[in-house]
């Protein structure tokens, strides 16, 4: 049950028939994914953040807007076998982002922009 301070959380069917659409290439339906999720997946970035040294430079908006771009935005299309896929699936294209920065953050401390 959520507080007056917090949304509901959106209904399974909603957001599945959601993912299902975005499979099969409904933009519209990518669209309006994203503010169904947003909460939950702020929420993952924020655990992931939470794990990261202070001074990255990604905050947990930026995190999770560079995941969906990479689960949705990109022109592969992705099947995901229901709300928990998609959310793993987030959590995984986080992480990825984090190892990503931290690799490219250690390359350039080692004379990489040179």
């Amino acid at each position: 049950m959520s507080t007056a301070n917090e949304p509901a959380l959106p209904s399974y069917g909603e957001v599945t028939r959601l993912l299902e659409a975005v499979s099969g290439g409904d933009r519209m339906a990518a669209s309006q994914l994203l503010p169904v999720v947003y909460e939950e997946l702020r929420k993952l970035a924020r655990v992931r953040m939470n794990a990261e040294r202070p001074e990255h430079t990604l905050d947990p908006t930026a995190l999770v807007h560079e995941a969906y771009i990479r689960l949705v935005g990109s022109q592969d299309r992705k099947n995901w076998d229901g709300r928990g896929h998609f959310f793993a699936s987030a959590a995984e294209a986080m992480r990825r982002i984090l190892v990503e920065r931290a690799r490219a953050r250690a390359a350039q401390k080692r004379g990489g922009d040179r």
